[in-house]
């Protein structure tokens, strides 16, 4: 295959859909796929303690410049599509966003509520900087283009249509494969999937739309009320599928 790889930076927040996303793009068959590459720079600049903190250390480089650099290093043979699966909250205040701009950056919203119920199941505290909304903003306003936005509730009621138009969007082909995938977990997971990839090393496919009871404490849900402005902003700006019967 000649040219230059497509580069996709898919910028989310945790609990919305970015491993099942993750898997849909490997199982293309001309995809590489990156899992979380600023996660250890994030957690040695933050010194957060994070599930397999010391693991995650080892595994990536801790150095914010080398792991941007590594996205753009070469590819293996055949690899249509370069796919870097990024959590917006690796992102720190005051860093210098305008490496970002060399990708096909896209962003990957949920409603800050159902984000806040799910994280909280899984960690004991939640503030608006844990979920992402607020960097994706930042990123937004630091792009001179605006990406598409995806909402995660509009994408799981039409996966395929969904799929198809941002494959379009970056001219390349799309494929069913990216529809269905086998269970279990694969050799890109990050180190740090036995702590939160069990649904999806559990799954085959895209889950079906269902509505989310969101019952959260009073903390909990200033959390995401201090999140919805830009989770608003966002959904305002996301792409609309049109229903063509």
């Amino acid at each position: 295959m000649t040219g230059a790889p497509v580069r996709v930076a898919m910028w989310s927040g945790p609990r919305n859909l970015s491993t099942a996303m993750m898997r849909a793009w490997e199982n293309r068959g001309d995809t590489v796929v990156v899992d979380e590459p600023l996660y250890a720079a994030y957690l040695h600049r933050t010194g957060i303690d994070h599930p397999a903190r010391e693991d995650v250390l080892a595994a990536q480089p801790a150095d914010l410049q080398a792991a941007v650099a590594g996205l753009t290093g070469p590819v293996p043979d055949g690899v249509r599509v370069h796919y870097a699966k990024h959590m917006a909250h690796h992102l720190l205040d005051g860093d210098d966003l305008g490496w970002t701009a060399a990708f096909r950056n896209v962003l990957l919203i949920r409603d800050p509520g159902e984000v806040v119920a799910s994280y909280v199941r899984s960690r004991e505290a939640c503030e608006p900087a844990d979920i992402g909304l607020l960097q994706q903003v930042r990123l937004l306003d630091a792009w001179p283009e605006p990406p598409p936005v995806i909402d995660a509730s509009d994408f799981l009621h039409d996966p395929e249509r969904h799929l198809r138009w941002l494959c379009d969007w970056l001219g390349v082909p799309f494929t069913d494969r990216m529809l269905s995938w086998p269970p279990g977990p694969r050799d890109s997971d990050g180190v740090w999937a036995p702590h939160w990839y069990a649904a999806v090393q559990a799954s085959t496919g895209f889950e079906p739309w269902r509505p989310r009871e969101v019952d959260l404490s009073p903390h909990d849900g200033e959390v995401a009320e201090a999140c919805r402005p830009a989770y608003e902003r966002m959904f305002s700006q996301r792409v609309v599928i049109e229903d063509k019967n």
